[in-house]
C-alpha cells in the first residue's frame, strides 16, 4: 500500500490562531514554504514558482503592518490559499496547465482573488489544473495513494488541501471538477449555485456552466469561505474568533435519493457504500425518500455535452487558431468537436435545461425533499495519472446550476476515499451548508484535520 501524504488542516482553527498572532506571519510563511519544499515534490499540487518564499514574506510583512492589532484583523488574516491556474492573480502568471505563452493568457485579477485578499488571505501560489480545466491531466498525484489520480480538473487545489499544504483552495467546476476531486482526495468540496461567485478574471471553459468553488478539510471551513466569497451571503457570520452556525441554523433536512438510470452510472462498490451511508443517516433519525428522477439521463448528458463543447470551442477560438499545435490532444479533440456543433443545437439544449429545471423543482416540492443525495463520483480514484476520472455523477446538477457539496463518506476496500454528494435548491447555498452539518455529524465528521 502506498504511503499516504494526507493530513488536512482546519481552516477555522488556523484562521483563529493567525488572527491572535500564534504563530506570527513571518513564522507562518516560513513553515508553509518549508512544507511545500518537502511535500510538494511528491504530489505536484502547486505550479512551480521561483521566489515564492520571498514573495510571501514581503506580502506577510505588508499585511501585518496594515493590521497590527488582533481585534482589527480580517477573517482570513494570513491564511495561505491555493488558487487554480486558470484564475488570474496579480503578480503570478497564468498558464492554464498549457504550453501557451503566459502573456497570451494574461488578464486582470479575478474578483474571487480580490475577495480573498480583502479578507486577509495570502495567495500561496497557483495550483495545477488539467489543461484549460478540461480533461488533459496535469502531474498532480493523490495524497492518499500517489499512484492514483486526484481527480480533475481542479487537481492541484484538492490535493493541496488533502495534503495539508493549505487549509483552503479555490477550484472551478464545469461538470465535475470540484465535487469529484474532493471525493477522490477525501476533503470537502463546495460548488455554489451557478453565478454565486463572480467568474470575472477566470479563463472560461463553458460559461453556461463554469462555477467557482472551494476545497477545505471540513464543512465549517467551507461555510466560512462561502460567506466571504459568495454574493449577498445571508447565512452564518464570523463573530470575533467564533463561527456562528451549525445544524440548528438549517433545520433537520428530508433527504432525497434520485432513483433511476443516473445512479446506475456509479460502480457497484460505490453504490454499496452509498447504501451503507444512507442506512447510517436513517439510523441517525434523518428521513430518506427515494424519488424517480432523470428518466432520460442519457439525453441530459448529450445536452450538456452539446453546450459544453460548443462553448469550449468558442472560448478558445482565437487562441486555438493561433496556437492550436500547442494544445494537448484531448483538449484539441474536444475543441474540434465543438467547432462542429451548430448554434441552434446549443440553444435547444439550453431550452431543454429550462424545462428540466421546472420538472426537478416540481419533483422536489412534491416529494418534500430538502437535499438530494448521490455518490460524489463513480467510485474511488482510478489508478494512474492518464485520466482525471469520470465526472458523470455531477453532470445533472452542474447542468442545472444547483449548489452541491462533497462530504467524505467512507473508503473503498483499497483505502481510497469516497464522497457523498449533497445537492441543494437553486440559490439555497446557505441552507445547504447549514443542513449538511446534520449529515457530517451523522457520518462522524470529515477526515481528521490538524
Amino acid at each position: 500500500m502506498e504511503q499516504p501524504l494526507a493530513r488536512p488542516r482546519s481552516l477555522t482553527r488556523e484562521a483563529v490562531g493567525l488572527r491572535s498572532g500564534a504563530p506570527d506571519l513571518s513564522e507562518h510563511v516560513d513553515r508553509f514554504c518549508a512544507l511545500v519544499e518537502r511535500v510538494d515534490p511528491l504530489i505536484h499540487a502547486f505550479v512551480p514558482e521561483p521566489g515564492r518564499h520571498d514573495r510571501l514574506r514581503a506580502q506577510a510583512r505588508a499585511l501585518a503592518a496594515r493590521h497590527p492589532e488582533p481585534a482589527g484583523r480580517p477573517p482570513l488574516y494570513g491564511v495561505t490559499v491555493g488558487v487554480k491556474d486558470i484564475v488570474h492573480v496579480d503578480g503570478l502568471r497564468t498558464h492554464g496547465g498549457s504550453a501557451l505563452p503566459p502573456g497570451v493568457l494574461a488578464g486582470p485579477q479575478a474578483v474571487v482573488v480580490d475577495r480573498l485578499r480583502a479578507a486577509g488571505a495570502l495567495v500561496a501560489g497557483k495550483t495545477v489544473t488539467a489543461e484549460f480545466a478540461a480533461s488533459a491531466p496535469g502531474p498532480t498525484r493523490n495524497p492518499h495513494h500517489p499512484g492514483h489520480t486526484p481527480g480533475g480538473s481542479s487537481s492541484g487545489s484538492a490535493a493541496a488541501v488533502a495534503a495539508g499544504l493549505v487549509p483552503l483552495a479555490v477550484g472551478t467546476q464545469t461538470v465535475g471538477s470540484v465535487i469529484r476531486p474532493a471525493a477522490y482526495c477525501g476533503v470537502v468540496g463546495f460548488r455554489p449555485t451557478y453565478g454565486r461567485i463572480p467568474t470575472a478574471g477566470v479563463i472560461p471553459n463553458a460559461p453556461s456552466f463554469d462555477t467557482l468553488g472551494v476545497f477545505t478539510a471540513d464543512l465549517a471551513g467551507a461555510a466560512l469561505a462561502a460567506a466571504l466569497l459568495c454574493d449577498d451571503w445571508r447565512g452564518d457570520e464570523w463573530q470575533g474568533d467564533d463561527w456562528r452556525g451549525g445544524p440548528a441554523a438549517g433545520g433537520r433536512p428530508v433527504l432525497g435519493v434520485p432513483d433511476g438510470a443516473y445512479l446506475d452510472r456509479a460502480e457497484p462498490a460505490a453504490l454499496r457504500a452509498f447504501e451503507e451511508t444512507l442506512e447510517r443517516l436513517a439510523q441517525a433519525g434523518l428521513t430518506v425518500r427515494r424519488v424517480p428522477l432523470f428518466p432520460d439521463f442519457a439525453g441530459i448528458a448529450r445536452q450538456l455535452q452539446t453546450v459544453n463543447r460548443f462553448e469550449l470551442a468558442r472560448s478558445h477560438a482565437d487562441w486555438f487558431a493561433r496556437f492550436g499545435g500547442l494544445y494537448r490532444p484531448e483538449t484539441a479533440a474536444s475543441i474540434r468537436v465543438g467547432q462542429g456543433v451548430a448554434a441552434e443545437d446549443r440553444a435547444a439544449a439550453l431550452q431543454a435545461r429550462d424545462r428540466l429545471r421546472e420538472r426537478v423543482a416540481r419533483a422536489t416540492a412534491e416529494a418534500g425533499v430538502d437535499l438530494w443525495l448521490a455518490p460524489s463520483a463513480t467510485g474511488g480514484a482510478p489508478e494512474g495519472l492518464h485520466t482525471t476520472g469520470d465526472p458523470v455523477m455531477s453532470l445533472p446538477w452542474s447542468y442545472l446550476g444547483l449548489p452541491a457539496l462533497s462530504l467524505p463518506a467512507g473508503r473503498t476496500a483499497e483505502g481510497l476515499p469516497l464522497g457523498l454528494q449533497v445537492v441543494g435548491a437553486p440559490g439555497g447555498d446557505e441552507r445547504l451548508l447549514a443542513q449538511a452539518a446534520f449529515l457530517e455529524e451523522a457520518l462522524g465528521g470529515s477526515l481528521e484535520a490538524a
